[in-house]
């Protein structure tokens, strides 16, 4: 299953806080909200490439993932049968990474809440 701490790329931490600035949402929950609206769409994280997890932000995956947590690890494996441990993370991160850029632009708690509800 995923490590105990995790973390993302710089580029995705960055959007999490900016979206932190505007809504007032933590970046745990919008990253959870981010990973799963990855998951809905067509997005494959390609294990080949090294994808870099690279934050300043390291937490423990009970705050990343919360209540989620289950839910996250069974979709990963079920998505990814053949990853474990590092690359599993990886795969979290690079969905959090698709997630966020469609939510990103939002300026608002009710924008963001509006944008999660619609279709890639």
């Amino acid at each position: 299953m995923l490590p105990n701490r995790m973390q993302l790329s710089r580029t995705a931490e960055e959007q999490l806080k900016k979206l932190k600035g505007y809504t007032g949402v933590t970046p745990n929950v919008s990253a959870r909200i981010a990973f799963f609206r990855s998951i809905e769409s067509d997005f494959k994280y390609d294990p080949v490439t090294e994808y870099a997890t690279n934050g300043s932000l390291t937490l423990d995956k009970i705050t990343w993932l919360g209540r989620t947590q289950e839910v996250t690890e069974l979709l990963l494996k079920h998505t990814y049968p053949d990853l474990e441990g590092k690359q599993l993370q990886q795969a979290w991160a690079a969905h959090v990474e698709h997630g966020i850029a469609s939510l990103r632009t939002q300026k608002t708690l009710f924008g963001l809440i509006e944008r999660a509800k619609t279709k890639f």
